[in-house]
């Protein structure tokens, strides 16, 4: 095994874990012990240990009673509170910018995204882009964010967007369901363009309400997302840390 402790091993052991725990490979409830965990990524325990910890800060694991941590288990008003406090944040990002307003060429960047988004719809109910899709809607979150000049905001939208269904994609339909689901993408483009238009306008409360509505957006995508769990046999990515 090798003995090193520097920050690349740490970061190795983190996206590792993260990877594993949002994909469920590790469940919600299941116990990570630093010894088992070093030997399986063949490395010391100081990294495995540091990863663990930051992982407890984003609120993917929690410290176990008896040492070590624990996978979080999430229960579905944990899920719908998170989506919430989301939408909170980004309506005050977008009032803050509207009313603090935006320079010119942040707006551009902006509405370049929402603009290359709009690139990612074909003209029939299945023919959607969707990977380009969601690095696209990822981006305009991240340039919403920002758009609102608190460092504060960024950072606590920063913490909230990384727990799995937290994150703008958490629930968006996937290739399989993107036929049925077009609707759900031409709503969520729609207040793409609305919420920027607001901010340019130095509309605040539109903008905020705006924000907040497109969040809960991701509410329906939940409650299709958990249904289609029922149906299913076995439970899949970031899903099987939701409990009912």
């Amino acid at each position: 095994m090798n003995d090193n402790t520097g920050s690349s091993h740490t970061m190795r052991a983190l996206t590792e874990l993260r990877q594993r725990i949002l994909s469920g490979e590790l469940p919600g409830g299941e116990r990570l012990l630093e010894v088992p965990l070093a030997a399986m990524l063949q490395i010391s325990r100081t990294p495995v240990r540091e990863a663990m910890s930051r992982l407890a800060e984003e609120g993917l694991l929690e410290r176990g009673k008896g040492g070590g941590f624990l996978v979080r288990a999430f229960g579905l008003d944990d899920v719908i509170d998170a989506i919430e406090l989301r939408g909170v944040l980004e309506g005050t990002a977008a009032r803050l910018a509207a009313e603090r307003g935006v320079e010119p060429e942040k707006l551009a960047s902006i509405e370049e995204v929402v603009a290359q988004l709009d690139t990612c719809f074909g003209e029939n109910a299945g023919e959607i882009d969707f990977d380009s899709y969601s690095a696209l809607n990822a981006k305009f979150h991240q340039l919403l964010s920002g758009l609102s000049g608190s460092k504060i905001v960024t950072r606590e939208l920063e913490r909230v967007t990384r727990l799995p269904f937290a994150s703008p994609s958490a629930f968006l339909p996937d290739k399989v369901d993107m036929e049925s689901r077009r609707g759900t993408l031409d709503l969520a483009q729609a207040q793409h363009r609305e919420i920027v238009a607001a901010i340019a306008a130095r509309e605040g409360a539109r903008a905020e309400a705006l924000a907040r509505e497109h969040a809960r957006t991701a509410r329906r995508d939940l409650e299709f997302a958990m249904e289609k769990k029922r149906l299913m046999s076995g439970e899949s990515g970031s899903l099987a840390l939701i409990v009912n």
